[in-house]
């Protein structure tokens, strides 16, 4: 198992939660409110990134833990990919688009490191 005695050390864990709130808080704008469909997939996949870091921590075996930061890492291309289709509907400015970008984008190569990581150990 891996270094950490909980998951709220993990650095992709801790990018996430950040992460997560700078979503919820965007999709509140007028613009992203009246889409609420695309507000609650938006939503779940961004959860579901620091979600699947945490339940796979609890596993306590690193190949489970590997499955779960995987599905974290996929988690993350389906948020940058509905990043995408927000600004090009104007639901979020280009500033607004490449800060979300760029954190989603940092979460996913420290996901990328952390799989490496295990996957070499075990």
């Amino acid at each position: 198992m891996s270094k950490f005695k909980s998951f709220e050390e993990i650095n992709s864990w801790q990018k996430s939660r950040i992460f997560n709130k700078k979503i919820y808080l965007i999709t509140e704008n007028s613009n992203f409110k009246r889409d609420f469909d695309f507000v609650r997939q938006i939503r779940r996949a961004s959860l579901s990134i620091s979600s699947n870091i945490a339940e796979g921590f609890e596993r306590n075996t690193d190949k489970e833990f590997v499955y779960f930061l995987y599905v974290a890492k996929a988690s993350a291309g389906e948020v940058r990919s509905q990043l995408y289709l927000a600004f090009d509907l104007e639901y979020i400015i280009k500033e607004e688009f490449e800060m979300l970008l760029n954190l989603v984008t940092e979460i996913s190569k420290l996901l990328s490191g952390f799989i490496k990581y295990l996957s070499q150990k075990s």
